[in-house]
């Protein structure tokens, strides 16, 4: 019988599945080098029975790994530690090369996912739980923390090597097992990540990889074995993930998009907010749900700080994500670099000063190796002034190189305008006034606050986590909240009498 199955295309990433690669697929999916526009690989799109196949490996695979002793745990991850670090340069330039973003930029990524790992490798201490004796006469109580079974983590194109590494170290560590459903658009991070953790010594089936898209992200948010699940993206599908996943009884944390507010004070260090602005707005083309998107000049320092910010924006250097010359590379698809370019145009008609216009100015250059980029992703920085709160750039995640500038007179009103905005994923104040800064940590109604910090992501041992629209469910991801989410609690009450004592009592137990 001949195969209705459409052989595999050149160049495909496939899933992993109990610790064997499968290529095969009934549908495929472009990958693309965003800084050429070519298409560099295929990505093989899971069926429902793909999922399925992952997610029996993972449930096969979770008794002998909830049994593995925490010491031996602790020594994969620490194993797959340094294979990170060894690795950390493929691993930088297979995420540019995916992605876009500059060498340097995934260098980082990958740094602060060694965090994450660091922490995991800490569960022995972590995992400790509570003990109380003597809570009655010969009565003594202890708690212990559980693994639940087969977590789920689906992520978002941008940090395809952090943001799989903000799930998967503590959820192993905690005995779970494991199934990534990683971006279709970057996808080949995964694997490579999956590999590392099989030469650390990590057993086939621990962890798993389905790529694909929305059929896949359904299947697991529906099947019955599927204990947890974990997501970071837009708003929309964060609330898709969590009402749906919920509803079939997982426990879910799903983080949202963001609208993240830099302030800046009339006494602020002028240079340093400027370069905040530009650094944390601009970085990896915007497309971070970290990226500062509107700075918030208060009172009399409007104008100089615009002016400061467009002079830096002029000189910033977009290119190939390859090239060490380059500061900004391309966005992810054609499509999003179009609909953030019909951003900056709504923010024209609709009354914003365009200061620095990022639809326009000269092709990008070639990059060091000399390849055509005219057929790229490319769109430059935009700088956007007199913004104001009912214009279509503020209300929405535009996920680009869009600096929004809303001028307000009073620290009151840009308290205000932080806290009236529908998402509390960020926000930032940059003063000199330490009451000023201290009022901001107290009444900004956002789950991260940086002080003359733009990006205010906390460390592996703190955890990540926004307010409002930016979060739905209870948990935020990764460091100490990751334990309670991949963990449930049992408590156990022990009484070790004498025989002879022992009698019929319908009461209610008491212990006095």
């Amino acid at each position: 019988m001949t195969s209705t199955v459409p052989a595999p295309p050149a160049g495909v990433v496939g899933h992993v599945v109990g610790g064997r690669p499968v290529r095969e697929a009934e549908r495929f999916g472009p990958v693309h080098d965003p800084a050429t526009g070519h298409v560099t690989a295929h990505v093989a799109l899971a069926s429902v029975d793909d999922v399925d196949r992952a997610v029996a490996a993972a449930l096969a695979a979770f008794p002998g790994w909830a049994s593995t002793g925490l010491s031996r745990r602790v020594e994969i991850l620490f194993a797959f530690h340094e294979l990170l670090r060894s690795h950390r340069d493929e691993i930088a330039h297979l995420v540019s090369a995916e992605h876009g973003k500059v060498v340097s930029d995934a260098e980082g990524e990958v740094s602060r996912a060694l965090e994450n790992v660091e922490f995991a490798a800490g569960i022995p201490h972590l995992l400790k739980g509570g003990f109380s004796q003597q809570v009655a006469t010969g009565v003594d109580v202890h708690e212990v923390k559980q693994p639940l079974g087969v977590m789920a983590g689906i992520t978002p194109f941008n940090f395809p090597a952090m943001v799989p590494l903000w799930m998967i170290p503590t959820a192993i560590a905690c005995g779970n097992t494991f199934v990534l459903k990683p971006s279709e658009r970057d996808p080949s991070v995964s694997l490579l990540l999956v590999r590392l953790l099989a030469q650390a010594g990590l057993p086939d089936g621990v962890v798993n990889v389905v790529q694909g898209d929305r059929v896949a992200v359904d299947r697991l948010l529906e099947h019955p074995d599927v204990a947890a699940v974990s997501f970071v993206g837009s708003t929309p599908v964060a609330r898709h993930v969590y009402e749906t996943g919920t509803r079939h009884g997982k426990r879910v944390q799903a983080l949202g998009g963001a609208k993240n507010h830099l302030v800046v004070l009339p006494d602020a260090e002028l240079d340093a907010a400027a370069d905040a602005a530009v650094s944390a707005g601009y970085g990896s083309a915007g497309e971070r749900c970290m990226a500062i998107s509107v700075v918030v000049a208060v009172g009399e320092i409007g104008d100089r700080l615009v002016e400061a910010i467009r002079t830096r924006v002029e000189g910033l250097v977009v290119g190939p994500g390859n090239d060490p010359t380059s500061q900004m590379g391309p966005l992810i698809t054609a499509e999003h670099r179009d609909r953030v370019a019909a951003r900056v145009q709504s923010a024209l008609d609709e009354g914003a000063s365009l200061v620095v216009d990022g639809r326009a100015g000269p092709p990008v250059a070639p990059g060091a190796d000399g390849v055509d980029v005219s057929g790229g992703f490319f769109l430059r920085p935009s700088l956007v002034d007199h913004v104001l709160p009912e214009h279509t750039v503020y209300r929405e995640e535009v996920f680009g190189p869009v600096l929004s500038v809303v001028r307000v007179r009073t620290f009151d009103d840009a308290l205000r305008l932080v806290n009236e905005n529908p998402y509390g994923n960020g926000a930032a104040i940059f003063t000199r006034d330490g009451g000023a800064a201290r009022r901001f940590e107290v009444e900004a109604q956002a789950g991260m606050i940086g002080i003359n910090v733009p990006i205010p992501v906390p460390v592996g041992y703190y955890s990540f986590g926004g307010w409002k629209g930016s979060l739905f469910g209870d948990s935020h991801i990764y460091g100490p909240e990751a334990i309670h989410f991949s963990t449930r609690t049992k408590v156990v009450t022990s009484r070790w009498p004498d025989p002879a004592t022992s009698t019929i009592d319908l009461g209610f137990p008491r212990n006095r």
